[in-house]
């Protein structure tokens, strides 16, 4: 049996690195952020307050399932950052690999907002998270997803994921 491919999803400050960096650290396999998989236009535009459409993310999306069926090809797990925020976006990463988990980061829109404007360093400005609330699909429960709580502290919520994907 092999690892288990793995998306780490939701909007921007939603904790996605964070978890994704310590899920992947603790189920020892390798782990990609998402967003260093866009283009340099589309970092300039959500850099200058500019939300992405489709197109936008069409070569990105794409980008990221390659890296996906790579490391399915190769019998390896994978933990990827990445907002996916709708549904044809999530199934473009599921041409790649069928069977894997999203774990979609859930959260009220005053502590993600918190935590933007607390962040630096980054190029996602905070004035982008209500285009991106708008654009989120959250999951239904047929797309093998598991919905956290981002109240929860970091170190709780990757213990519960390796919990269940240890069974």
């Amino acid at each position: 049996m092999s690892p288990g491919i793995y998306v780490v999803m939701g909007v921007s400050g939603s904790g996605k690195t964070v978890i994704g960096q310590s899920l992947a650290r603790t189920l020892g396999v390798d782990f990609i952020d998402g967003d260093d998989y866009h283009p340099a236009e589309n970092v300039r535009r959500m850099a200058a307050g500019i939300p992405l459409t489709d197109a936008d993310r069409a070569g990105w999306l794409d980008a990221l399932a390659a890296r996906i069926r790579q490391s399915r090809e190769a019998g390896t797990g994978l933990v990827v950052a990445c907002s996916a925020l709708k549904r044809s976006y999530r199934d473009i990463l599921r041409t790649a690999a069928p069977d894997l988990r999203l774990v979609f980061l859930a959260g009220e829109r005053a502590l993600i907002g918190e935590r933007l404007a607390a962040r630096s360093g980054h190029y996602m400005p905070a004035s982008l998270l209500d285009s991106q609330l708008a654009t989120l699909e959250v999951p239904s429960p047929g797309e093998n997803v598991w919905t956290v709580d981002i109240t929860r502290s970091p170190s709780d919520i990757v213990q519960q994921l390796t919990e269940r994907a240890a069974t």
